[in-house]
Formats: structure tokens, C-alpha cells, sequence
């Protein structure tokens, strides 16, 4: 059974994928700063899973984390890098720990744990890294200019990273979800919700399961030619 870890999988999109991995057959490390309630209930009956607390802030302790799992459950065959600050705010009165934070969450701790968990999917020349974008890093959005650049930075990682790995068999990808109807978008109504609505050719949102179901399949051996790609899910709303 292939092993997977997931970053931020406690919850939302994360917690969605790490559910539609297991279903999949692949055993799960799920990882959070702790654990959901809907997340402990869904552990106490599923085998196929494991909840390992790690705070992504801490980035010099990624080196031992990283140690710490391959020593407990072996070498990874895939990485979902889903953990991300989402702090919005205009850059000019953002404060700086405030940007520094995002950069090191949203940026430093994927590539350094990526780092890590690398080395034994190169020894066994087979693997999956996938990272979780947004269209916001090619489209930009007022009041999120850190987080957007980060996830352009996270974009710029993937392509450069799968010419670095490629000929090892493994495959870098970032999935680059849109609006997504979350506990992030409840919060939005009337005309807003009603815009984000109409700029999708669907006219809807899209769902957490909808952007699962993408890094299934990038995990799996029918994706196994498309690396250094971003594949967007937004319902067609940058079309």
C-alpha cells in the first residue's frame, strides 16, 4: 500500500483529500496543527489513516518531522502540500510579521518539506509531490498580494522542481483550485457571492470533492505523464 501525507488535512479541502486518498486505496498521514472533531470521528473507523500534529510555522523542525515519519511509516510515495495562511489585508498596512509568517507557512515549509520527503522517493525512483495553489497567483485579488504571490512562488517550484526529478519518476504538479464552497466563502453574500457566481461559464462554485478528485488522479498511474503542470479547477471562471 502506497503511503501518502497530506499538510493541512484535517479540515476542508485537505481533510476532503485525504478522504477521497483513503478511499482510494492509499494509506494517509494526515497532518495538522491538531485535529478536527469531524476528523478524530472519521479516524476512530478508518485504518487507512493516521493524524501526526506538526505546526508548519516551526520550519527548522521540518528536518525532524520529516525523519520521524519515514521512521514510522517508511518511505512516502506521495506529498500533497495543502497547509496554508491565507491572512488578507493591503500591503501597506500589513504588518511585516504578519508577511513573514504567510512566506514562511505558505512557501519555506512546502519546499523544505518537500526536501526531506524527497530522498526516499528518489531511492525508490517512484512518487508524487503535489501542491496546492490558486488561481489568485496568476489572477491577483485585492487584499491578498502576499498570499498571491506565494502561490505563484509555489507555482514557479513546481515547474523548476519536475526537471529536477522527472528522470527519477517523479512527478511534480500544482492543482490551482478557484473560489471553493468552504467555511472561507460562507462568509460572503449577495452581490459578491452573486459575481463569483456569474464570472463561471458553470455558474456555481466549485466543491472541495471536486478538487479531491484532480489530486487523485495526479497521485495516480494514469497521470503519470503530466508533471510541471498547473491544472486549474474553478468551474472556467478564468476562462
Amino acid at each position: 500500500m502506497d503511503t501518502v501525507l497530506v499538510t493541512g488535512g484535517t479540515k476542508g479541502l485537505g481533510f476532503s483529500i485525504s478522504k477521497k486518498l483513503v478511499s482510494q486505496g492509499y494509506r494517509v498521514i494526515v497532518v495538522g496543527r491538531k485535529s478536527s472533531e469531524e476528523c478524530q470521528n472519521w479516524l476512530k473507523s478508518e485504518e487507512g489513516a493516521a493524524f501526526e500534529p506538526f505546526d508548519f510555522q516551526e520550519t527548522s523542525k521540518i528536518h525532524e518531522f520529516c525523519q520521524l515519519i519515514t521512521k514510522k511509516y517508511g518511505r512516502l510515495y506521495g506529498v500533497v502540500n495543502n497547509a496554508a495562511l491565507g491572512l488578507d489585508g493591503v500591503l501597506a498596512t500589513m504588518h511585516e510579521s504578519e508577511i513573514s509568517k504567510v512566506i514562511k507557512v505558505n512557501v519555506e515549509a512546502p519546499i523544505l518539506l518537500t526536501k526531506y520527503l524527497l530522498r526516499p522517493m528518489l531511492i525508490n525512483r517512484r512518487g508524487r509531490v503535489i501542491n496546492i495553489s490558486s488561481i489568485i497567483g496568476s489572477t491577483g485579488f485585492n487584499g491578498l498580494a502576499v498570499y498571491g504571490a506565494t502561490k505563484a512562488a509555489l507555482n514557479g517550484f513546481t515547474k523548476s522542481l519536475s526537471r529536477e526529478v522527472g528522470k527519477a519518476g517523479i512527478t511534480v504538479n500544482s492543482v490551482a483550485p478557484g473560489y471553493m464552497a468552504t467555511s472561507m466563502t460562507e462568509g460572503l453574500e449577495g452581490d459578491k457571492l452573486a459575481s463569483i457566481k456569474r464570472r463561471s461559464p458553470l455558474g456555481e462554485l466549485v466543491n472541495v470533492d471536486d478538487v479531491a478528485s484532480i489530486v487523485n488522479y495526479l497521485m495516480s498511474e494514469e497521470a503519470k505523464m503530466i508533471t510541471g503542470t498547473i491544472v486549474t479547477v474553478d468551474a472556467g471562471s478564468t476562462a
